[in-house]
């Protein structure tokens, strides 16, 4: 009787054992199809600046300034990614964009109207000038709806040909770049039954703050992108962030090549990225992370290299003027000559994070084939 007890334990041992070993292979199975992405890029802001050098500590002040540089599309791309492979976003999603939408207008035109003093260009009216001084005093964080009046004064400015001299000279300030967008389409904007867009919400910038993970499902494999944003903390509250990193994904805003920093306006935007970007390819931890090199915001290249000669910011460009195609290469090569694997960086053709379609192929392609055989 003991001996059946013994055996039945033994088989329930065995089948136990043999249970633990299917779970454990198929741990090991989808852990391998997990891709853990460090998405990176030159939109820093001020506050990270103590807790990116937590991280890279022998950047010291060195990229101070380069922590609160521009917009590559980090945030965009995000949203993106939620779009495709997401649960995207509900109407109930886009009416609280709806805030955002409002504030990022006020925002863009007080840059501006600040940027029309510094720049000292005149107003064509003193109308407008009287516009200006009720936009300057609006409270930005604390708007929620478009008054008609200011709707009006929004309107009437951005027509302004002093406003639009100052608008074409926005490499001397900060400017979002949906300026424009917002701008030209106040006129649906500021209509009461207005419900943000899929375009809309790509287009609003929010500064972020702290640790992001997303994680999103691409044709049976999860990624889990991780946006490191503006958080004063310690190292050790960081280091997970860095962990088992498959990919770092670095984006970089091609629009960027005759901009300066916000804090110091005689740097110039793509060489603080640029050397940024040596720094996080070079840098032990990520010694077996592929980097993924997205240049971005090419639509803005080709308006701005008509009438912003690339020869001006970097001397060493001997291509044609007003060829995108070769600035783009230019750019390229730029970022290319800072690695010194070039096996380890792959850069699919310059994507487009307003463009759906060709940020999920080119992510597909190239991610994929990071995975290791089953």
């Amino acid at each position: 009787m003991a001996g059946c007890c013994l055996s039945a334990e033994e088989k329930e041992s065995q089948r136990i054992s043999a249970e633990i070993e299917r779970q454990l292979r198929r741990d090991k199975r989808d852990a391998r199809r997990e891709l853990k992405l460090l998405l990176l890029g030159s939109t820093f802001c001020d506050t990270k600046a103590s807790a990116a050098r937590a991280v890279f500590p022998y950047l010291a002040d060195t990229y101070r300034s380069q922590l609160c540089t521009g917009e590559s599309g980090k945030s965009t791309f995000i949203k993106q990614m939620r779009i495709i492979h997401g649960s995207g976003y509900t109407e109930e999603d886009r009416k609280g964009f709806t805030k955002l939408v409002y504030q990022n207008i006020f925002t863009a035109m007080q840059a501006m109207i600040r940027a029309m003093d510094t720049l000292k260009i005149q107003y064509t009216s003193e109308e407008n000038e009287e516009s200006a001084q009720m936009i300057r005093e609006v409270e930005v964080d604390k708007v929620t709806v478009l008054e008609i009046k200011q709707v009006e004064a929004i309107k009437n400015l951005w027509k302004d040909p002093g406003i639009q001299e100052c608008y074409d000279r926005r490499r001397e300030y900060q400017l979002s770049d949906s300026a424009k967008y917002y701008f030209t389409d106040i006129d649906r904007i500021a209509m009461p039954s207005f419900v943000p867009t899929q375009q809309d919400i790509l287009r609003v910038r929010v500064p972020t703050t702290g640790i992001i993970e997303y994680p999103f499902d691409l044709e049976n494999i999860i990624f889990r992108m991780v946006d490191v944003g503006g958080q004063r903390s310690e190292r050790r509250k960081w280091i997970h962030c860095f962990e088992s990193v498959t990919s770092i994904i670095f984006l970089v805003a091609l629009s960027e090549y005759d901009q300066v920093l916000a804090e110091c306006d005689n740097e110039n935007r793509m060489e603080e990225s640029k050397a940024l970007f040596k720094t996080i390819i070079t840098y032990p931890w990520f010694l077996n992370s592929s980097v993924i090199l997205f240049l971005n915001k090419k639509d803005l290249l080709e308006e701005k290299i008509m009438y912003s000669d690339l020869i001006s910011y970097f001397p060493e460009y001997t291509g044609p003027k007003q060829d995108v195609k070769a600035a783009r290469d230019f750019i390229l090569k730029l970022y290319q000559d800072q690695n010194p694997d070039k096996e380890k960086v792959k850069h699919p053709d310059y994507p487009d994070t307003q463009d759906s379609t060709i940020t999920h192929a080119k992510l597909n392609k190239t991610e994929t084939n990071q995975i290791p055989d089953s």
